[in-house]
């Protein structure tokens, strides 16, 4: 057993709110503890998780993440804030606000491959990055580092700050003292539930991703049904968090790469329409929305203009 003391953190903070983040705090590398790796599998075994095979699998590293990186004795978490200052057209067919910018995936990781290699520079010891890329209950993880709590949404939301954030991890070896986690919860308030149009919210933390117009809109890609709830949501959805009260006061994020293009804000139903692979490849080439397809969004687009000639 290891019996060296554990290592003051503050620089790694300081140097992690340098590079953007809005928040970070760090928890102890050690197995996912027994009710939340249980509730996971429920929610698996129930087949909440749709078409997304990829969640089924790697349960070992999952629920632990030094499976991923041998030597970690410490999973640091980091939130980006992504909440847009400027927001699409209420008229235009609407995309979650996630997706406003450059792909998270590339931008955290930029970061937090910085963030890795100022501890390599300073502590030692091994890292690795990790940006919704690797099998980790990034909540979970956020929760025991004291970033936030998961939210009736299954939202991280950040007390004071809301939900509008993206988490990436970096596991080292170096032990680090851990922050204390974070044990607020919402209460009985459901705004989420109450709201959600396709009554996916399960109301116990967890969502059936089946049913979610986020999963419908990006993940599936079979034929959506005619009565597929989506309103003027083309890709994704941000109801839940809308109407969430810990959003209330969010604010802009700072971080340039996840503001809107002009372009971007611009598309309306006919702009859509109008995409050839190689304008949808220009316009999306660093975007979430290419995880979709344009073969996706021209889906999507039927189904909420199909629905606009019904009414």
């Amino acid at each position: 057993m290891n019996s060296k003391p554990s290592i003051c953190s503050d620089a790694v903070t300081s140097e992690a709110l340098r590079l953007g983040a809005t928040a970070i705090g760090l928890a102890r590398a050690e197995p996912v503890d027994t009710t939340a790796a249980a509730r996971y599998d429920a929610w698996i075994a129930a087949g909440c998780h749709g078409d997304m095979g990829y969640m089924a699998r790697n349960t070992g590293l999952r629920n632990d993440p030094r499976g991923l990186l041998p030597s970690a004795r410490t999973v640091i978490v980091a939130a980006f804030n992504y909440f847009p200052r400027h927001q699409q057209p209420a008229e235009n067919p609407q995309f979650a606000y996630y997706a406003y910018g450059r792909d998270y995936h590339e931008v955290v990781r930029e970061r937090l491959g910085m963030l890795a290699h100022f501890i390599k520079e300073n502590y030692g010891g091994e890292t690795r990055v990790c940006v919704d890329t690797a099998p980790m209950h990034e909540r979970y993880w956020a929760q025991k580092a004291g970033i936030g709590f998961e939210g009736i949404n299954s939202q991280l939301i950040i007390p004071g700050q809301g939900s509008y954030f993206f988490l990436g991890e970096v596991l080292t070896s170096v032990n680090f003292t851990p922050s204390e986690p974070c044990d607020t919860d919402c209460g009985r308030c459901g705004a989420c539930m109450r709201a959600c149009p396709s009554g996916a919210i399960k109301g116990d933390g967890t969502i059936d991703a089946s049913r979610c117009l986020s999963y419908l809109t990006i993940e599936y890609r079979g034929d959506l049904p005619a009565d597929t709830p989506a309103g003027n949501r083309i890709y994704g959805c941000d109801t839940c968090q809308q109407v969430c009260p810990h959003n209330r006061h969010a604010q802009p994020t700072e971080i340039a790469d996840f503001a809107p293009s002009d372009q971007f804000l611009a598309l309306d139903k006919q702009r859509l329409a109008a995409l050839t692979p190689e304008s949808f490849n220009i316009l999306f080439r660093h975007s979430a929305v290419k995880r979709t397809k344009l073969c996706g969004l021209l889906r999507n687009l039927t189904l909420i203009s199909d629905k606009k000639k019904s009414i």
